[in-house]
């Protein structure tokens, strides 16, 4: 059995530890690998030897803090299917979903390769009579970085790359579920010539996030996952005096106008909801049909090409050609939870038009699989459409006007993303100028934006002021300080 190693100053280590927790395969249900359960103590090492590394590399300039980016990006990509095979073994999405999370993750490497450019100050000449003014971004210190299981590679990289480059050093820590991906990341950043100690790699549960954001030296935290979490990270933060970042649940709607054209949508919105096992912050769960002609025929088409998708272990060669594979939730607890769920549909009064919970993979019968699962008749306001499922349950509605449409995705308690299908540019100008949330798509049913743009939702979606990716995040990671200088001329003592 592997056991998963901490990367704390430079090196790999066994962890300081209460105990073992197993890594399972979520297609076979087998245990892969055990990653330790570190202490207190541990971290607080990690977290020390960060902030010693800190002072030189925060006066190291920004083009060589940068350097070893580029050399990253270089050896990442060289071991991607390597990367990729790993990811989908303790994940269980797609190989192709776990080629698309790769690809932003050297995206986002590339985009804080341009550091030199994005953490540039502002200076005035002439402010005031012979005093200029400037404004310059310096680092802060030692950050921490909390990863959530369903994109274990990607994720991290939202914001290590930006802490790094803006002259920050890092303590990461991985989802217990998903550890391996990183460990075998790092590698690769092992290899790569950042000083020791200017990234950091603690696992466990949440002893160790709760230790970085108690920490006095840690100067911000950084966290992915569920709303109920990121509140604990923000009141625990805002407690200690610390920057942070909550990116929380989600709850996203697609809106089809009855011009939009139905053979594209079904295409592009069956990815939307299915991709991932429908575990990713941007995924489809609610599709909002306007008027009843609309409803009738998205129901009927959708449903079927549902009942198309194959459900298989991803890394079976028998679906290797497939676009979109439909493979399991991470854990047997996530699958109990959108079994209950579903109950919880019916009981509610919507119907089960595709039941998933039945779904048996042969050979992979211990997986914790559930099938494309799609209800209609849903009403806003019922629990299978209020909360997030994270898994493979759509619900269809019915809206008579976009107005209504955009009041039903208002009313809910998240805001991360939404999307509308139409033709009528009218209808999309008042649907990204009215509906409450932080991304939106027009004609796009996963309305991610690319690194160069900053990423992040509005309401119980993001408890922070602040996105990740690009130049938004430069903010997060750097301080401003204020400069007015003035220096006397001998020659015009009168304008002193």
């Amino acid at each position: 059995m592997h056991v998963v190693k901490n990367y704390v100053n430079g090196r790999f280590r066994e962890a300081e530890n209460t105990g073992f927790l197993k890594v399972h395969n979520p297609s076979t249900g087998d245990p892969i690998a055990e990653v330790p359960i570190s202490t207190r103590g541990e971290t607080e090492r990690a977290i020390e030897a960060a902030a010693q590394a800190y002072s030189d590399w925060s006066r190291t300039p920004v083009s060589r803090r940068v350097r070893p980016l580029y050399e990253l990006v270089g050896k990442l990509r060289g071991a991607e299917s390597r990367i990729v095979r790993t990811l989908v073994t303790e994940n269980g999405k797609s190989v192709p979903d776990a080629r698309a999370e790769m690809k932003r993750a050297f995206e986002n490497i590339e985009a804080a390769c341009s550091m030199p450019i994005l953490q540039q100050g502002r200076k005035l000449i002439g402010c005031s009579q012979g005093i200029d003014g400037e404004v310059i971004r310096e680092p802060l210190g030692v950050f921490g970085v909390i990863a959530p299981f369903n994109f274990p590679a990607m994720v991290p990289f939202w914001f290590v790359p930006y802490a790094i480059a803006t002259g920050n050093t890092v303590v990461l820590k991985t989802s217990e579920q998903t550890p391996m991906t990183m460990e075998l990341i790092a590698e690769f950043i092992h290899e790569v010539s950042f000083p020791d100690g200017v990234f950091n790699i603690v696992n466990g549960d949440r002893v160790v996030g709760e230790t970085l954001v108690e920490s006095s030296v840690v100067r911000g935290v950084s966290v992915v996952g569920s709303t109920r979490t990121c509140r604990a990270v923000a009141e625990g933060c805002t407690r200690t005096g610390k920057r942070f970042q909550a990116f929380g649940g989600a709850k996203n709607h697609l809106v089809v106008m009855p011009d939009a054209g139905m053979d594209y949508v079904i295409r592009n919105i069956l990815t939307s909801c299915f991709g991932c096992a429908g575990q990713r912050c941007m995924a489809a769960a609610a599709v909002i049909a306007v008027g009843q002609p609309t409803y009738t025929e998205l129901c009927e088409r959708f449903i079927a090409a549902s009942r198309k998708i194959p459900v298989a272990d991803p890394l079976d060669p028998k679906v290797a050609d497939e676009p979109l594979v439909l493979g399991p939730v991470i854990s047997a607890k996530a699958k109990h939870f959108v079994h209950d769920m579903i109950a919880q549909g019916v009981r509610e009064g919507a119907t089960l038009a595709l039941d998933g919970r039945d779904c048996v993979v042969l050979e992979r019968e211990d997986g914790y699989f559930v099938g494309p699962t799609v209800f209609v008749d849903v009403r806003p306001g019922m629990a299978i459409h209020r909360t997030e499922i994270f898994g493979p349950v759509v619900c269809i509605l019915r809206a008579e006007s976009l107005d209504e449409a955009i009041d039903t995705i208002n009313g809910g308690e998240y805001g991360n993303g939404g999307s509308i299908y139409t033709q009528d540019g009218s209808c999309a100008r008042r649907f990204k100028l009215e509906t409450r949330v932080g991304m939106i798509g027009i004609n796009v049913g996963i309305p991610a934006p690319v690194a160069y743009l900053p990423f992040g939702g509005t309401k119980a979606s993001n408890l922070s002021d602040t996105k990740t990716q690009g130049e938004a995040i430069v903010d997060f990671y750097t301080q401003d300080k204020i400069v007015v200088e003035r220096f006397p001329d001998a020659r015009r003592p009168d304008l002193d």
